[in-house]
């Protein structure tokens, strides 16, 4: 019964510091796409540290992730609205110019995907964006936050 008791009493172990990943050993990040949404709705990231980013569709329709700054988003919004009949999801034919690249992965429905990423050293704002058609403008966008080793989520 104290066991039970215990158990229910809601005292939760705290979540670690976070401490950042390198290229040996990097961090597990976590960003989930939903039907039009990103959980977590704010991810922190250490600059410079390695990330291993777990992307996950947990929606029914197709998503990407792309990171970067807003001229990022803006160019990937721009792009893959003016395809002409776009299906669901991006084409082959939508890119940007590769200094406003950013980092785009795409994900189906129910796909993980696991992509290594050194988070720039020195960042300005970046932001995570889904620009299938019609996404970005349904709210599907997430912040980032720049932390310092040591600090809690």
């Amino acid at each position: 019964m104290a066991l039970a008791l215990a158990a229910c009493s809601g005292d939760a172990a705290a979540t670690p510091p976070i401490s950042p990943g390198t290229a040996a050993t990097p961090r597990d990040v976590n960003i989930i796409a939903k039907d039009y949404s990103f959980e977590p709705g704010e991810i922190d990231l250490v600059p410079g540290e390695t990330v291993l980013l777990h992307v996950i569709n947990g929606g029914l329709d197709v998503h990407e992730v792309v990171i970067g700054d807003p001229q990022v988003q803006d160019a990937w919004e721009a792009a893959e609205a003016a395809a002409a009949n776009p299906p669901p999801g991006p084409t082959p034919l939508v890119t940007v110019p590769a200094a406003t690249a950013g980092l785009r992965i795409v994900v189906q429905s129910g796909q993980l995907m696991n992509v290594l990423w050194t988070v720039p050293a020195n960042p300005g704002p970046l932001l995570v964006g889904c620009h299938i058609p019609g996404h970005w403008a349904k709210g599907m966008q997430a912040s980032i936050r720049f932390v310092t080793p040591g600090m809690l989520p």
